[in-house]
């Protein structure tokens, strides 16, 4: 592991309870400190400690004149506006500050909520096709709904599916945005952020970082433009919270917040509230369920019922892996593990990709991206990594008769 120091960027800006934006630190703070105190920075001084829960809709004004020059300007530029808040589809204190601290954590400029991860990339994809760059670069494996929503053109899409290293040659004219993800969703197969940003040239390159988070990596460092987020996961933690966040540049965020109004996709006060409270424990739960997932994957790769074990180079807490067995029978058998879709909460969870999370895309599709039908996902939580894998063990069944070399090989 290591420690990600924080941007030094004068437009990350805290947002206090009254509307006023006050400018963040510009000493750079570890990524742990950042994550405690990022988007709470005022707090202190308006003798608060907790932050507060807007649930406000709407915000009176007696000046129509000057709100109308607000509305112009957030027209114009897709800028907050300054001053009190206006309206709660334009923006709400309590949500801007879990933007203000995911914006820091990725060392990003600016950072833009919404209400779930599918809605975050859905505002990407209208935001480049009103450019009239409706065409998308996009590498295999991805979250299924990614999927379906770029393959299925729903948003006046068009997508040109190819590798790595297929990138550059797939761009054209008309592309505005090559999407990757990275560990990926289900494989944890994993890409060359700085090799595949140089390849996209001038265009967009929109890394989805929900399994890595920005304690294992920042793609922006590595010169993703646009850093995507299912907040459900781990910057939520806890599995109650729905939520999608866009790490961006100021440029980009102020279209994407201009679509966001224009489409209704914000996100829930309650919710900004509880995703900013589960940023300032992210380090510490992704780097001890990481250490559980590191043994439960070795421990698996040694196991003959299972044959093959994916897991990132970069650590992490998600492990994929191959079963001899049905497995169906796996999921039918576990009992301390919650069979359930989703990741990254504080229980541990597995799922059968091919029948749930990317049942959705095409089958032979599918398979040609490595997810084949006995491939299981599990999401590493924190329990006890023998308590875990005890009802793993179980789960798997008693059939050991395999000879050492069918014994599970580790793919990072």
């Amino acid at each position: 592991m290591f420690t990600l120091r924080s941007m030094d960027s004068a437009s990350a800006s805290t947002h206090a309870y009254d509307g006023v934006r006050r400018p963040a630190s510009r000493a750079p703070r570890a990524l742990a400190t950042e994550a405690v105190h990022a988007g709470r920075d005022d707090l202190a001084r308006q003798g608060l400690h907790a932050p507060p829960i807007d649930l406000s809709t709407t915000y009176p004004s007696f000046d129509s004149r000057a709100e109308a020059a607000r509305i112009d300007a957030f027209a114009a530029t897709g800028a907050e506006p300054e001053g009190p808040p206006v309206y709660g589809r334009l923006g709400n204190p309590t949500v801007a500050r879990f933007e203000t601290a995911l914006a820091r954590l990725e060392g990003a400029e600016s950072a833009v909520a919404f209400a779930s991860g599918m809605a975050a990339l859905s505002a990407v994809l209208l935001a480049r096709a009103s450019t009239g760059l409706r065409h998308v670069v996009a590498v295999r494996p991805l979250y299924g709904c990614s999927d379906h929503l770029l393959t299925a053109g729903l948003l006046g899409s068009e997508v040109t599916w190819t590798d790595p290293a297929g990138i550059a040659d797939a761009l054209r004219p008309d592309t505005g945005l090559v999407m990757v993800e990275s560990p990926a969703n289900p494989t944890l197969a994993e890409v060359d952020l700085r090799a595949v940003a140089h390849a996209c040239g001038s265009v967009p390159l929109l890394a989805d970082n929900t399994f890595a988070t920005p304690v294992l990596q920042r793609p922006a460092e590595s010169g993703a433009r646009l850093v995507l987020h299912s907040a459900t996961k781990y910057l939520g933690g806890h599995g109650d919270v729905l939520g999608g966040v866009v790490a961006c540049d100021e440029e980009f965020a102020g279209r994407l917040r201009q679509i966001r109004f224009a489409t209704g996709g914000v996100l829930h006060p309650l919710a900004g509230y509880l995703l900013l409270r589960g940023l300032s424990t992210l380090p510490v739960r992704v780097r001890a369920a990481s250490a559980t997932a590191a043994e439960l994957a070795r421990r698996l790769a040694a196991d003959p019922r299972v044959a093959r074990v994916h897991y990132p180079r970069i650590g992490g807490a998600m492990i994929a892996f191959e079963v001899h067995g049905d497995p169906h029978e796996v999921i039918a058998g576990v009992r301390l593990v919650t069979p359930a879709v989703s990741l990254g909460s504080v229980d541990t969870l597995i799922q059968h990709p091919a029948s749930i999370s990317h049942r959705i895309v095409d089958a032979q599709e599918r398979r040609g991206a490595g997810v084949s039908d006995r491939l299981l996902r599990l999401s590493v939580g924190l329990e006890d990594v023998e308590d875990l894998w005890e009802d793993l063990s179980g789960a798997l069944g008693a059939d050991a008769a395999l000879t050492s070399s069918d014994r599970g090989a580790v793919t990072v």
